[in-house]
């Protein structure tokens, strides 16, 4: 297992997480770990969820759904 050293860490962020890591019965290293795992697993998952958010905007087609398409609303208004 690899090792991390880090420096300078906040007195109040430590205090958070010592007392998270007595909250949960865990070791201070523990939940550090654990908060980190969360951390990229959630950051990971985002960006995935964002990924595909794109791909499926890209793909829209108004008429497919049976929606107007902006270009035809806009020349409905001016047309007001």
């Amino acid at each position: 297992m690899s090792i991390i050293h880090v420096r300078n860490v906040p007195d109040s962020l430590y205090e958070q997480i010592r007392r998270q890591a007595q909250e949960q019965n865990r070791s201070i290293s523990a939940q550090v770990i654990y908060l980190l795992e969360r951390a990229v697993l959630t950051n990971a998952h985002t960006q995935g969820e964002l990924l595909q958010d794109i791909r499926r905007r890209r793909s829209f087609q108004p008429e497919q759904v049976g929606a107007t398409d902006s270009l035809s609303l806009l020349r409905q208004d001016r047309d007001r």
